[in-house]
């Protein structure tokens, strides 16, 4: 009774193997018809053949150690700063040292933020060989040596963010003073194109690549610290500008939530979506760079927190930071949310940027009572 269905079976696989054989042979053929030829040529050819394969083998092993191995990433970094023993907040001046301010804790996070993108790890948006992509298909397209990238914009992303808020508002007296000249070369320079390599076309010729400008930024920083420390810079640490940034912040991951979701919605491929991973990663770095700088603002804005009653709220955002930023999965899913097999890594992501978004809400709307 069951040699009919063992015949079954034995047909079903058969052409399963003869299927996986076709796929084989069709992947194969090129490599074995370029084989043939350069078997038939001479040294003449053979010889720059094989140097030009052997330095892309170098090259594309450079581009997947640099993709694959992050230095200095570790989600808990503000903690190593020993931000609560701080006593009083930026700017204002040390007790018992005479001519020495507090520095600021947010200016150092972002400084140091951004070294870890572009001197302890290789800027990847802007080297060659990922600005040419896999056989010019972007690399974002792909599933492959995009989420380093994608993580260092989105941490880049806050550091802007902050760049321009510590320009505008934050090194300025009530927003009337002289902007910080400092504080303004940075903000210019961490706003400079992310993909910018030494040779472009548009416009054409030699250009000064990305990380050079976000090396200055790092610089000018650290200079301005460096002058609060001798208060001879300002840091204004007022509810209003703590109001203004916990808003501008809020405001950026409603739009990277509103980018979650309609990618969830609109290509629910599973492990299949090429471009999940990348929606994935930007949004992990701006949470991971959020999670540095606001733990930096509590210290920086400490007699706000205490005198508002702040401290509840902000100790339950950053435990939702600090669960967001455990979502580490090995392959990026972008399934259906009932899914069984294939998880919805994009839809949970989403869930902890909108709680953490509400915390920040309700922060801001306790200060602008």
């Amino acid at each position: 009774m069951l040699d009919p269905v063992i015949a079954f079976f034995q047909r079903v696989f058969a052409a399963f193997g003869r299927g996986v054989g076709l796929v084989v042979a069709w992947l194969l053929w090129p490599f074995m018809a370029a084989h043939g030829w350069y078997q038939r040529r001479n040294w003449l050819i053979k010889g720059p053949i094989i140097l030009v394969l052997l330095v892309l083998v170098i090259f594309y092993g450079l581009l997947f150690w640099r993709t694959q191995v992050w230095y200095g990433f570790n989600p808990e970094m503000a903690s190593g700063y020993n931000l609560n023993e701080r006593t009083v907040a930026a700017g204002e001046p040390v007790a018992g040292q005479a001519g020495v301010c507090q520095n600021s804790a947010i200016v150092t996070l972002a400084a140091d933020l951004t070294d870890m993108n572009v001197n302890q790890n290789v800027w990847i948006s802007s080297t060659l060989l990922y600005k040419t992509g896999l056989f010019g298909m972007d690399w974002d397209n792909t599933p492959f040596f995009d989420n380093k990238a994608s993580f260092q914009r989105g941490v880049n992303q806050v550091v802007r963010r902050v760049g321009i808020e510590l320009a505008d508002n934050l090194g300025r007296v009530r927003g009337t003073s002289g902007i910080n000249n400092d504080l303004q070369d940075a903000r210019g320079n961490i706003q400079f194109d992310e993909g910018t390599w030494y040779f472009g076309t548009n416009p054409f010729g030699f250009k000064t690549p990305t990380p050079s400008f976000y090396r200055a930024a790092v610089n000018s920083w650290r200079k301005f610290n460096s002058d609060l420390e001798l208060c001879n810079a300002v840091f204004d640490a007022r509810a209003d500008n703590l109001m203004q940034l916990l808003d501008r912040m809020a405001s950026d991951l409603g739009n990277t939530s509103d980018i979650l979701r309609r990618r969830s919605e609109e290509y629910n491929a599973g492990w299949f979506d090429t471009r999940a991973d990348d929606r994935f990663w930007f949004a992990y770095g701006q949470l991971y760079a959020q999670y540095a700088i606001l733990q930096a603002a509590k210290a920086d804005f400490r007699d706000v927190i205490r005198e508002r009653n702040l401290t509840s709220i902000w100790v339950e955002m950053e435990k939702q930071l600090q669960a967001s930023l455990r979502i580490q999965p090995a392959i990026i899913s972008n399934g259906s949310e009932d899914g069984w097999i294939m998880p919805t890594h994009l839809a949970t992501m989403g869930f902890y940027i909108l709680r953490v978004r509400s915390n920040m809400v309700e922060l801001r709307a306790v200060l602008d009572r």
